[in-house]
């Protein structure tokens, strides 16, 4: 994001780097739910008693795909989720970002070797 601004985080003041540190929370929130969500949609269903009908938890969890559809299983839900855990994720960044500037620790930045 940095670089898009063509300026470093030295050169930013607190609150340009504070709404760096949210929107890159957001970002990595939103991408990390939309990754997650169909494991735990499907985790979710078959931890409902009966869900799936009896077998094998690969069994149950074959039949609930296929009942549920897999489109349906990999959206249902994904909206309030992506608020919930980008919300979640801007804070703690929020929140390490500011407790590390109250503690005037130097954040380390990756960059390409020598």
């Amino acid at each position: 994001m940095y670089n898009s601004l063509g300026k470093t985080a030295a050169q930013c003041g607190a609150g340009l780097n504070l709404g760096i540190a949210l929107s890159s929370g957001v970002i990595a929130g939103v991408v990390s739910a939309v990754i997650s969500h169909p494991a735990d949609t499907l985790l979710s269903k078959v931890n409902k008693a009966g869900a799936g009908g009896d077998g094998s938890i690969v069994s149950r969890m074959m039949n609930i795909t296929t009942e549920t559809g897999v489109v349906k299983l990999c959206t249902q839900g994904l909206g309030a989720r992506c608020v919930m855990i980008g919300t979640f994720t801007a804070l703690q960044f929020g929140i390490f970002d500011s407790v590390m500037g109250a503690l005037g620790v130097s954040k380390f930045q990756f960059h390409k070797p020598s």
